[in-house]
Formats: C-alpha cells, structure tokens, sequence
C-alpha cells in the first residue's frame, strides 16, 4: 500500500489514496499508527471519491476508532490529493465532504507548493444534546461546568467542532498541567457518550492562547485543528480573547477567527514528511 505521512503543526497522520484501495481501515490505522511496529502517526486519512463535494475524508484515530473530523487532517488531505492528481491544483476553494458536513479549504502555495490552507470550518456547537454531553442543564452555552476528575476541580466548558471538546481554561501553566493522567479520565467519563477531546487552556492576551490537547482515540498529540476552533470559540463567550486568535500548541500555531456570519475559520501549515510503501507483516 502506498502511502504518504504528512503533519499539520505537529499533528501528523498517515495518507492513502482509497480511490485504488479497499480494506478494514480501522485495522490498518491500528497498524500503521503504531510508532514501534508501523509508520507511526496520530492516526490513518483516506482519499476517497465524493458525490457533492472535490473529495471525501475519513479519518481514523490511533485506536482505529473513526473520528467525524480533523482540522490539521483536512489541510494535509488537500495537499495530498493535489500531489495525487485527484483534484485540480488551480486557484480556488476545494470543497471536502467530511463527517461533519462538506467543508471549504482555500489552499496557500510558496513557490508553486502548497504551504498551508484556510478552512472554513462551518459554526460551533453549543447544545449540549448535539454535542453531545449528558448534564442537568437546560441553558447553554455552558461555561466552566465543574467537574471533579482524579483529584482535579475543572470548570469545563463544551463545544462541536462536529466532535465533542471539553475546555478547561487554567492558571496552571498548561505545560505543566498533568494530561497524560486527566486526558483519559476526562476522555472516557461518563457525561460524554460518544467520548470527548480534551483541551486545556492558558490566556495569554486577547490575540492569544496557549493550549495542549488529549485527543479522542489518539491521547496526547502536538496539536488539533478542532480543538484549536473550539477553544478559541469558548474563549470568546467568555469574554477572553477578540476575534483573532493565535492559538500555540506543541507542534506549533494555529490562527483561528470568528467571522461575523458565525462561521469558524482556521489557518495553518501543512508539511509533507515522507512517501513509501506499507508492506503488513
């Protein structure tokens, strides 16, 4: 199986082609995932063909779990599938359908490649039953909902980026937060039946936020483009930040805005790693 590894701001994924490929992806993403036995990446994306839109995305977590949407993903899938010759390289917005509906990336080139994207990654979700997320609450969106999780008192707040995010905005340096021990606990509780994200989150000034993410699926990762959109998304009903945000992550930075129509847009690089040929033991 040929492949290509890419990575949005550290946040890196194994590409396929699946317009030539049929086979159990949830089980290749488990393989190929594994940085000791496979190639190594937070997770599996495939090209595939659509009926409405350029292209369609499935994305599969580290777990092998299906995950409705990546933001990093889909920029990298836009560069991949131009490599590919599966959709034009001319100007213009790509339209992707994904798990969350079709979503448009506007690609950016240096010296004819492309470097990165915009996406418009649609309106955040703030209903708790659409989210979703199991609590007695009847308003939203809801802020800061305090949660005890191993020991830690969080005030979390949920929003859809088309997958469930919980955020914790923290005095604590977000580095030295402990995530590899509340990541699971937060990911797996049970308010969260289709499990969540997890985001925590430190204000650094109103044009800027610093974050580290747990992803769903894939644990502790370099950075998420969703979770990047919805952090920005709680931060601004909070009173937080202005409508243009740099978001620093681990892998690196992120620049999310809030149009005036409601829609989210994220900005970010995308970086081809390597290509080669998967042969399964």
């Amino acid at each position: 199986m040929d492949f290509t590894k890419m990575h949005g701001a550290g946040n890196d994924y194994i590409y396929v082609n699946a317009y030539q490929h049929d086979m159990d992806w949830p089980e290749v993403a488990r393989k190929v995932s594994n940085r000791h036995t496979g190639i190594g990446a937070d997770g599996l994306i495939i090209a595939m063909p659509s009926e409405t839109a350029d292209l369609r995305m499935r994305m599969f977590n580290f777990d092998g779990s299906e995950g409705e949407m990546c933001g990093n993903g889909i920029r990298c899938l836009v560069a991949y599938a131009i490599q590919e010759g599966l959709i034009s390289d001319g100007p213009g917005a790509k339209s992707i359908e994904t798990g969350n509906g079709v979503l448009s990336v506007s690609p950016e080139y240096s010296n004819g490649s492309m470097v990165g994207a915009t996406v418009n990654m649609g309106e955040p979700i703030l209903n708790p039953v659409e989210i979703p997320v199991e609590i007695p609450v009847s308003d939203w969106p809801v802020l800061d909902y305090p949660l005890e999780v191993d020991g830690y008192e969080l005030g979390l707040s949920f929003v859809s980026m088309g997958n469930p995010h919980a955020i914790a905005f923290i005095d604590q340096d977000v580095d030295e937060f402990p995530l590899e021990q509340i990541g699971p606990e937060v990911e797996r509780h049970p308010i969260f039946p289709n499990k969540a994200n997890f985001e925590v989150v430190n204000r650094v000034s109103e044009n800027k936020l610093k974050a580290r993410v747990w992803e769903r699926g894939s644990g502790i990762t370099l950075a998420c483009g969703t979770g990047a959109c919805a952090l920005v998304v709680a931060a601004r009903l909070k009173d937080l930040v202005s409508t243009e945000v740099e978001v620093e992550l681990p892998g690196g930075v992120l620049k999310i805005s809030l149009s005036g129509d409601g829609d989210v847009m994220m900005h970010g690089p995308v970086k081809t790693v390597y290509k080669g040929n998967w042969l399964d033991a």
